[in-house]
């Protein structure tokens, strides 16, 4: 299997020295903004993360090889390349043996930090279950309660059905754990209606819950929810009708599938006149640092 993988020599050496590791998926890079913001907000995160004393691994597939992180010139290729693929785990056999390049989305890049032995892992937001249909449920989802890695993140992307993907997440046993709220955060907003059963105040705690999460061999991953800041926040009045607007210029282009979601963020950029992506930007970068801290403390 380990002949399918690339890792940098700079994780490498973490890895092999036993140094904190944080992992960072690639359709934010590949699908989740335009260039030259993708690029510019991959190198920030991952400085973020070398500022932390942490070795950032970004995950992609490139030319057939899954990456376990990229240099600054692959990385730079990579956001400037409008050929790359967007994979799920499913789609990961196909695009090795085909030797394409393609962004890792969330159930992906779990899927290949684990397989590296990677534990941590900082996104955006995640998938979840879709408005309108209760059946169309992210494999975001899926990977993550079979996968025990924690998972960094703003909550659910605002796009998706909220309590239905909360439901899911707790019938998967998925622990989801609130940092400095008691609601669940939804990508562009810092607050929704929506309580969480489990809540911290402080990194050192966190650590623990994980600790105690792993040496239990719990098979599940974990998802912190790690509010966007205050200054970038989106309230829910504000956002919502711009998502219904965005989701009924989907319905009427017949947008599904893999391709719904790149649709919705990059027209709820054009909707907000730019406002969401710099809080995708923001909430990114933010969660990037509590995964470094995390890092850190885990050690």
């Amino acid at each position: 299997m380990q002949q399918f993988f690339d890792y940098s020599p700079e994780v490498k050496l973490a890895l092999e020295h036993k140094q904190p590791v944080l992992a960072l998926e690639s359709t934010i890079i590949s699908h989740g903004m335009p260039y030259p913001e993708n690029y510019e907000t991959a190198a920030a995160v991952e400085q973020i993360v070398r500022d932390h004393g942490v070795t950032p691994a970004t995950i992609a597939v490139m030319d057939g090889k899954i990456k376990i992180g990229l240099s600054a010139n692959e990385l730079h290729h990579f956001a400037n390349n409008e050929a790359v693929m967007k994979a799920s785990r499913r789609d990961l056999p196909y695009i090795i043996a085909h030797k394409c390049s393609a962004g890792t989305t969330v159930a992906a890049t779990l899927f290949c930090a684990a397989k590296a032995g990677i534990k941590l892992f900082a996104t955006g937001g995640i998938g979840g279950v879709h408005r309108g249909d209760a059946q169309d449920i992210s494999a975001d989802l899926i990977e993550i309660s079979r996968t025990p890695i924690a998972i960094i993140c703003a909550g659910a992307k605002a796009i998706l059905d909220l309590p239905r993907t909360l439901e899911f997440l707790e019938t998967m046993s998925v622990p989801v754990i609130g940092y400095r709220t008691k609601v669940l955060p939804a990508f562009y907003t810092d607050s929704t209606q929506y309580p969480l059963s489990t809540w911290v105040d402080d990194v050192p705690t966190l650590a623990k819950i994980l600790t105690a999460h792993w040496e239990l061999e719990m098979s599940s991953g974990l998802l912190i929810t790690n509010p966007i800041p205050a200054e970038f926040n989106i309230p829910l009045e504000v956002i919502e009708p711009v998502i219904g607007n965005a989701l009924h210029k989907a319905e009427q282009h017949n947008i599904s599938g893999k391709e719904l979601t790149p649709f919705l963020l990059s027209e709820i950029a054009h909707l907000t006149q730019g406002k969401s992506l710099r809080a995708n930007i923001a909430l990114i970068k933010n969660n990037a640092r509590l995964g470094a801290e995390l890092a850190c403390a885990m050690l």
